[in-house]
């Protein structure tokens, strides 16, 4: 059985130190929404509201309205799937590692080219099919790791590091922070073996991402704010030290902005833009699928993304004018911009686009869509509405909304 929205948010209240006078006050609502979702009185909130409180706690919305499993399970016990990603993860001790199918086919070309397809499956939300190929990627990638002369060893450290925080990333997504934090504990450590200088600091950011879900926010804008300066000073002029300089500095952005420093966070994401304008005249990284996902159309959905989640949808939605997404934009971006361009529609009362563009979502996005829960949260809002827009049935019955 999920956990009642109330639970979470005393939950989450206490664990920040904070009384139901207190977080009332930091999130501009009356005690009583705090006191009665607390005790079980009400069972849900308005999106504006859960945006309140969560952005008065100092957590994402998902703290509150939870993340989707990415596999189905039916009780608190891992289901098998998870369990061959953690085994891969952390291998059982005293055991002999495991060796692919086919050595004689294995080579590094072909492993960093597994590793590029299941990042590919990532960022389409294939959580199924990427739990069922990551256990085979990681044993193959430490085969390589292991495997040669020192060049080569350093090459397969790279891969096995690439591996690994792809884990990571699919463990903050099951909401297995602690999971995530020892696969990128160990991505960190192959990176440290290989032959990339730009591998630690993408796999950084990845960190910060977890520490932002734990809200360890100052602990997550140092580390990315560091790695920001690091990449700086010796790779501003290559096209994947851009890429990966970008997107350190728009998580510090997101971090300073979930902290109440939105005008810094404005500050450095309008920085990211910038540089996002000088890498389009740079040329393309090789291997850009393994490279951090930064670009113009990047920088502005995250700048959308910001100002909705702090309070600023009309901005938003003029942010969001005319964008025009670039080709290699993945459906895990193109799915941020419409869910937060629905949420601003819906923020500022325009019922009939926030459905547009949820409709847009499915037909882009549609297994996306499906892990989403605020997606979810931004349905169950427009259905309270006395007057329901059209088409809104039909995206609920896509989400099993019941009516």
């Amino acid at each position: 059985m999920s956990e009642h929205l109330g639970d979470k948010l005393r939950r989450l209240r206490r664990q920040s130190g904070l009384t139901q006078e207190a977080l009332a006050g930091r999130a501009g609502v009356s005690v009583d929404v705090v006191r009665h979702l607390e005790q079980h009185r009400k069972s849900s909130a308005r999106l504006p509201t859960l945006h309140a409180l969560s952005k008065g706690l100092g957590v994402e919305l998902t703290a509150l309205l939870g993340d989707p499993p990415g596999v189905q399970s039916t009780g608190e016990v891992d289901p098998p799937q998870l369990v061959a990603v953690r085994r891969a993860i952390m291998p059982p001790l005293f055991a002999p590692p495991a060796e692919p199918d086919d050595v004689a086919s294995l080579s590094l070309p072909v492993v960093r080219a597994e590793i590029a397809d299941a990042w590919t499956l990532y960022h389409s939300a294939e959580f199924e099919r990427l739990m069922a190929v990551l256990p085979g990627i990681v044993a193959d990638a430490r085969l390589t790791a292991a495997a040669g002369g020192a060049d080569d060893r350093a090459a397969g450290q790279a891969a096995l590091g690439k591996a690994l925080q792809l884990g990571g990333h699919l463990a903050i997504r099951l909401g297995k922070t602690d999971l995530a934090l020892a696969s990128l504990e160990k991505a960190i450590a192959a990176a440290g073996a290989s032959s990339d200088p730009l591998l630690t600091p993408m796999i950084s950011n990845s960190v910060a991402w977890a520490y932002q879900r734990q809200n360890r926010l100052e602990d997550a804008t140092a580390l990315a704010v560091h790695a920001a300066d690091g990449v700086e000073r010796s790779h501003a002029t290559d096209s994947a030290g851009v890429r990966v300089w970008g997107g350190l500095l728009m998580s510090a952005a997101t971090s300073y902005a979930r902290s109440g420093d939105y005008e810094r966070a404005d500050e450095m994401m309008r920085t990211a833009e910038t540089a996002a304008v000088r890498l389009a005249k740079l040329p393309a990284p090789l291997e850009g699928r393994l490279v951090s996902v930064f670009s113009r159309s990047s920088v502005r959905i995250e700048r959308v993304r910001l100002a909705v989640q702090y309070g600023h949808p009309e901005g938003a939605l003029d942010l969001a004018k005319g964008m025009r997404l670039s080709a290699d934009t993945p459906p895990s971006w193109r799915t941020w911009l419409l869910l937060d361009v629905a949420r601003a529609h819906t923020d500022v009362g325009n019922a009939e686009k926030a459905v547009k563009a949820l409709e847009s979502l499915r037909r882009v996005a549609p297994s996306w869509m499906r892990h989403h829960t605020l997606a979810v949260a931004i349905v169950q809002d427009l259905l309270a509405h006395p007057r329901p827009p059209a088409g809104l049935r039909k995206i609920a019955d896509c989400l099993g909304i019941e009516p």
